[in-house]
């Protein structure tokens, strides 16, 4: 039972993680449906719910069913680390409609009744169209759930690969399937990466390696799938998201500000997981040129370092701005 991802020699050697805007989407609609998922998402979920209301969403809610397949070709995997959403919208545009008439009728399958309804008979009738208004409906939903909040969801991913890429280089994938999800287990005597799941999926690599994407809207759940020639990949929840929606961050301790000032104090305090500019700027309230002077000063003084993911340069704390912090938190206060 589960599914099983058994890696060759040259399946060690490339993995690679990806943060995916489109994923975010897909998985931000399967929320609205799912209300186990929302605990973590209510300051989004009231922001959002009047304007999620007048999108009919129900063409794909139909091809999310509990359990079963949903259809590869509306969620492929990103070909780069840090791809737009535009980008892999036009890859679902591009999908070929009688494969993808195939894969909506497996997902249909999943669900008691969708075959027979109105909307399912109508995809199934012409795949061309069915992909058309598939992906203008995600396109809607994007526009609409996600992107005013991107920029916030993308430092939460990046964030997250940062950390799990050093626990990979540090402790090879033993210590990263670790920790990343409970139902996940590495058998390092057979290569074998197991998914602990009703059923069974039993997939060789073949050298294409294994994506690894985490997501903020798919928590709690790990995904593994994809059916060959789709890139395996593995879709884990992203560490830190129970502070996803915190407006601002807390007071930085008074025997840090007295320190360093009370601003750089606070930019310092905000960093308790790598972050960009334009996050701390979003959590602190000022303007992200303020919060770059802040940070350039910092990072002068030894207290930060950098490191560039994409389009981004995420900033974290070095051994010494940690120490500082906690002694902050423990003397004086």
């Amino acid at each position: 039972m589960g599914f099983h991802y058994r890696f060759g020699p040259g399946d060690l050697l490339r993995c690679r993680f990806a943060v995916s805007p489109r994923w975010e989407t897909q998985e931000a609609v399967r929320t609205l449906l799912r209300p186990h998922r929302q605990a973590y998402h209510l300051p989004w979920l009231r922001r959002v719910r009047t304007a999620a209301d007048g999108l009919d969403l129900r063409p794909l809610w139909l091809l999310m069913p509990r359990t079963g397949h949903n259809p590869d070709f509306l969620s492929p995997p990103p070909l780069g680390p840090s791809v737009t959403f535009e980008e892999e919208l036009a890859r679902v545009r591009a999908a070929d409609p009688g494969a993808a008439r195939e894969d909506l009728r497996r997902s249909l399958v999943c669900t008691p009744g969708a075959l027979e309804s109105d909307i399912g008979q109508r995809l199934l009738a012409d795949p061309a169209r069915a992909v058309r208004e598939l992906a203008d409906l995600m396109e809607r939903a994007w526009r609409t759930l996600v992107a005013p909040d991107w920029p916030r969801l993308r430092d939460l991913l990046e964030a997250d690969v940062l950390f799990h890429s050093r626990r990979l280089a540090a402790g090879g994938l033993q210590a990263l399937f670790d920790g990343l999800h409970p139902d996940l287990r590495w058998h390092g005597d057979t290569d074998t990466l197991t998914i602990d799941r009703p059923g069974r999926h039993d997939r060789a690599l073949g050298g294409q390696g294994l994506l690894l994407m985490p997501s903020a809207f798919g928590w709690p759940e790990v995904v593994g799938g994809y059916d060959p020639p789709w890139q395996p990949t593995l879709v884990y929840p992203a560490r830190g998201i129970g502070a996803l929606w915190t407006a601002t961050a807390g007071p930085a301790p008074d025997a840090l500000a007295r320190l360093l000032g009370r601003a750089r104090a606070e930019v310092l305090c905000a960093l308790d997981e790598p972050g960009s500019t334009t996050a701390l700027a979003r959590r602190l309230g000022l303007a992200p040129s303020t919060v770059s002077a802040h940070l350039g000063v910092l990072q002068a003084a030894g207290l930060l370092t950098s490191v560039r993911h994409g389009h981004q340069v995420l900033y974290e704390r070095t051994p010494l701005a940690i120490a500082l912090a906690s002694v902050s938190q423990t003397d004086g206060e």
